[in-house]
């Protein structure tokens, strides 16, 4: 039998769907590429194969009884354990949530199980999904299976090194601060991280957030291909009552003028020479496919970066930092007191003014990307970090920090984001596109003209 765990999920589901293939056979071997290479991955922290196998029979029997395939009719994927899944635990990467057994699925597991997909094991975060790497005192340390020694990223690492090593086709993600973005980007995937309100995704099991997460955290798709980065977007993205935030906005919003804006160093951001260099191939490759692109400065990102972090940080000195404290894991603890140090104190004050000015920089941008409907910047000022590189040193902190910024800036204004792999071996590199709310059609049909002038992503074997 030919290695199903290699197809991508755009072919799994029309072989399915036509019967040329079983959803059962699909995840038998899905399961088995899981059993070979997660031990020296540890990308998936549960295996559900008794359930998995229990909806792939279960899609067998619909399709031949002559119901529409879903979407994602027998693909594989995995879903993150910072969101509900019905009967497992939403740990979050924290030993003080070890037995938090969500009652119900999220609306994006939901839509998952909906359109077919097959849901073959939870993925692994960092503690309170709070770094670019991945690792906690409950489930461990994850590697990247393209390069060990550097991150797979975070906050969802253990989606990218999943998919980047065939367990799955789609990998679910979040994402507040790149945190799908990022892990695509390391594990030489692409990533896309869609506008606040077009996928619906609530934890019933805990508490709401607060304002800061409300308006900048999101669940996207990761994947191999573009294509199924647009058919993982449509299947998560189907409406849900639960999610107020949802927005019953169109996939495809028309065309738009081929028209984008490159922006090298965003805000004076010292990027390296192989990154300007991934960045300048993919304008050229976007001009061949008929875009015009100028090489123009940006609204504000670093702004908008400052006001993110004042943000993402308000909902722990809200708390005092009572669950840092309390869960005490030394790579959280370290990164928690960095952020303090590189981050202003929240006050009533500084929150109610970060809020106002993002509507100012969210006008900017709106104005920027509908003149410019593709902006092409960096995912990171760096290549993917040496594993770890963050809890070295504050300096080294720092540093991670810094290059990370459009990562953390984006999100302040909902817009949605694409990480496009431009290269897929062992030193992974990418871009970044971004365009206006809920023009993720733009991204994708832009991320594809790269994507076909590059080497197609493959699998990678474990080190």
């Amino acid at each position: 039998m030919s290695e199903l765990w290699r197809l991508n999920a755009s072919e799994i589901a029309a072989r399915v769907g036509s019967r040329d293939l079983s959803a059962v056979e699909v995840t038998e071997q899905s399961l088995q590429r899981l059993q070979d290479v997660n031990p020296a991955l540890n990308a998936v922290v549960q295996t559900l194969s008794e359930q998995a196998m229990a909806a792939a029979h279960a899609v067998d029997a619909s399709i031949a009884a002559g119901a529409a395939a879903g979407l994602l009719a027998g693909v594989p994927v995995t879903v993150k354990v910072n969101i509900d899944q019905q009967g497992c635990a939403n740990t979050n990467g924290l030993r003080i949530q070890r037995d938090h057994i969500a009652e119900h699925d999220s609306p994006v597991v939901s839509n998952l199980r909906k359109a077919g997909a097959i849901i073959v094991g939870r993925t692994n975060t960092p503690a309170f999904s709070m770094r670019w790497f991945t690792r906690n005192s409950l489930h461990g340390h994850t590697l990247n299976p393209r390069n060990s020694a550097l991150t797979p990223g975070g906050s969802s690492g253990g989606s990218a090194s999943a998919v980047a090593s065939g367990i799955c086709a789609i990998g679910h993600g979040t994402d507040i601060a790149g945190s799908i973005r990022y892990p695509a980007y390391a594990c030489g995937l692409h990533g896309l991280r869609p506008s606040l309100g077009r996928v619906p995704a609530v934890n019933l099991s805990l508490p709401d957030r607060h304002i800061g997460a409300q308006l900048t955290a999101v669940s996207g798709p990761i994947a191999r291909s573009i294509e199924d980065l647009r058919l993982g977007l449509a299947a998560m993205s189907a409406a849900s009552e639960l999610d107020p935030w949802w927005v019953p906005a169109a996939l495809d919003q028309g065309s738009v003028v081929k028209r984008a804006a490159l922006c090298i160093a965003p805000d004076g951001l010292a990027v390296t020479a192989e990154v300007e260099a991934a960045l300048r191939l993919a304008a050229e490759q976007l001009r061949d496919a008929g875009w015009e692109v100028v090489e123009r400065g940006t609204p504000p990102m670093r702004e908008a970066m400052s006001l993110q972090l004042l943000m993402w940080m308000s909902e722990y000195h809200y708390s005092g930092g009572a669950a840092v404290i309390k869960e005490d894991d030394p790579d959280a603890n370290f990164v928690y007191t960095q952020l303090l140090e590189n981050c202003e104190t929240p006050t009533l004050a500084s929150l109610m003014e970060a809020l106002q000015q993002r509507l100012r920089l969210a006008r900017e941008w709106q104005q920027f990307l509908t003149q410019y409907p593709i902006l092409l910047c960096p995912v990171s000022a760096e290549a993917p970090f040496p594993d770890m590189l963050d809890v070295e040193s504050p300096e080294s902190f720092a540093r991670v920090l810094e290059a990370q910024m459009t990562q953390i800036a984006l999100p302040l204004m909902g817009m949605p984001g694409l990480a496009v792999a431009t290269a897929a071996g062992s030193a992974p590199m990418g871009v970044q596109l971004v365009a206006a709310r809920f023009r993720e059609d733009v991204l994708l049909a832009a991320g594809a003209d790269i994507e076909a002038r590059n080497p197609a992503v493959g699998i990678a074997n474990p080190d």
